[in-house]
């Protein structure tokens, strides 16, 4: 969806000197982006399309993915970091990277997407495997495995190419799944604020997503990368079913 077009929530700046985390939920509109406090500012939200998103965190701007042409990044401003999570066209896609990096972005992508990266772009990036750790200005990475469990589909995520992320940052932790099923390390993982959670039948089904965010309780979750609403739907519903804590943020990424 244009970024023109998508609603977002607004903070009355009376309010935001008094956000926390917790109280997210109640929070209005002022600038396109999802915000929510953290230690020395803010951390600002904005779906684009499929797995791309802007993250705002204090000090820095993030790309998850960049892919679907320059156009659909718009207003943003440039980034001081992008991630790329695999290979594939919808999260590696060589033409929207060119046209979105800047002479300062620094780029962290799995070892796989490093190979197929021209020399110009090589020079500005970091190759991260599975259980690596980096840092980049204020924000600590960690490379999650990201890999298929159902034999049937392994070729396409085969374990220990492809990774996750997992991002801390002004005092919150926040974890990007990129193309995964429920493995044993996204179960196990612990105190994140924000969830980003690729729901499809390719990657966690929405009964798979509803069964990990029961396992690790984040306080939100972005149900993303869906091919349809209607399984982003489903994965929310499920969730709220289940009860526990984590609030499910519904936005369009088609």
């Amino acid at each position: 969806m244009e970024l023109t077009r998508r609603r977002s929530l607004q903070i009355g700046l009376a309010c935001l000197s008094a956000l926390s985390l917790a109280g997210l939920a109640s929070a209005q509109a002022e600038e396109v982006g999802d915000r929510y406090g953290a230690d020395g500012g803010e951390i600002v939200v904005v779906p684009i399309r499929e797995a791309s998103f802007a993250l705002k965190v204090p000090g820095l701007v993030i790309y998850n993915d960049p892919a679907g042409g320059r156009e659909l990044f718009e207003g943003q401003p440039e980034p001081g970091l992008i991630l790329i999570c695999h290979e594939h066209i919808d999260h590696f896609d060589l033409d929207t990277l060119k046209k979105v990096v800047g002479a300062d972005t620094r780029l962290v992508v799995n070892p796989a997407t490093m190979q197929m990266l021209p020399p110009d772009l090589r020079s500005k990036a970091t190759a991260l495997a599975n259980g690596e750790t980096i840092k980049v200005g204020p924000v600590q990475i960690e490379a999650i495995p990201a890999y298929h469990l159902v034999p049937a589909y392994t070729h396409y995520h085969p374990r220990g190419r492809d990774n996750g992320y997992l991002l801390t940052v002004a005092g919150r932790r926040i974890y990007i799944s990129g193309d995964t099923d429920a493995t044993p390390e996204l179960r196990g993982l612990k105190d994140i604020d924000i969830a980003f959670l690729a729901i499809s039948r390719w990657t966690l089904t929405p009964e798979q997503g509803a069964s990990a965010v029961a396992s690790f309780g984040p306080a939100f979750a972005y149900p993303y990368h869906y091919e349809n609403v209607q399984e982003r739907d489903a994965f929310a519903a499920r969730v709220q079913a289940a009860g526990g804590r984590t609030k499910v943020v519904v936005r369009d990424w088609r």
